[in-house]
């Protein structure tokens, strides 16, 4: 399989894995439609939000679990390739092909193809394909999104921390060139996605978690 073949099937693979939307599917095994409650995102913190604490934290490891495997694709099927024993080669970079997995599952999660190319914010999604992708870069931004969810109570605020800090992390560690590009890439999607969560925060609108007594 050439480079750019192997490209387009991870990426399309990945599409498919991340157009599974699993808030849609909690919430309806609880008799809840929730593209038509509270924010109507179908993402983690919609299904926490409406259903509680449970659901939601389900909801979002299922959707890290989905970008984990977007990610690995390419060492998944060449680990089966080799354990099969296979004469079959799929050339080029290990890192690139694992990124295009990663995309194709990001893009499938805010875009799904089952829900009109509507989705979640791909937060989760991210950090699940990043802790394969960009290990050190993604703990870091998990350490600095608890940090700012804790002192603002935003979950929005939180994750666009959370992409920023990403090519933040590759420069001052040293990361490669095209680390840091992909990184940057991360942080931009993460912001644009957030585009409405950003109005509502600089309107003084966006919805908070309070603090427990």
């Amino acid at each position: 399989m050439s480079e750019t073949t192997g490209i387009f099937v991870f990426a399309l693979l990945g599409y498919l894995i991340g157009s599974v939307n699993f808030a849609v599917l909690v919430a309806k095994k609880h008799g809840v439609d929730i593209l038509k409650e509270g924010s109507g995102n179908p993402g983690a913190t919609n299904v926490k939000r409406v259903l509680g604490k449970g659901p939601g934290n389900l909801v979002f490891a299922l959707d890290a679990l989905k970008g984990f495997v977007g990610a690995g694709l390419p060492t998944l099927v060449g680990y089966v390739i080799a354990t099969q024993g296979i004469d079959f080669i799929i050339q080029g970079d290990a890192f690139i092909h694992g990124v295009a997995g990663f995309v194709g599952t990001l893009l499938g999660h805010c875009f799904s193809c089952f829900l009109k190319f509507k989705g979640g914010k791909g937060v989760a999604s991210t950090i699940g394909g990043l802790l394969v992708l960009l290990p050190i870069p993604i703990l870091i931004g998990a350490a600095i999104w608890g940090l700012v969810f804790t002192l603002s109570r935003y979950v929005s605020l939180a994750s666009i921390a959370l992409g920023v800090s990403l090519p933040l992390s590759c420069f001052f560690l040293k990361h490669g060139q095209s680390q840091f590009w992909f990184a940057a890439a991360i942080a931009a999607f993460n912001v644009w996605t957030h585009r409405s969560n950003i109005g509502r925060l600089l309107a003084g609108t966006e919805s908070r978690f309070a603090k427990k007594a």
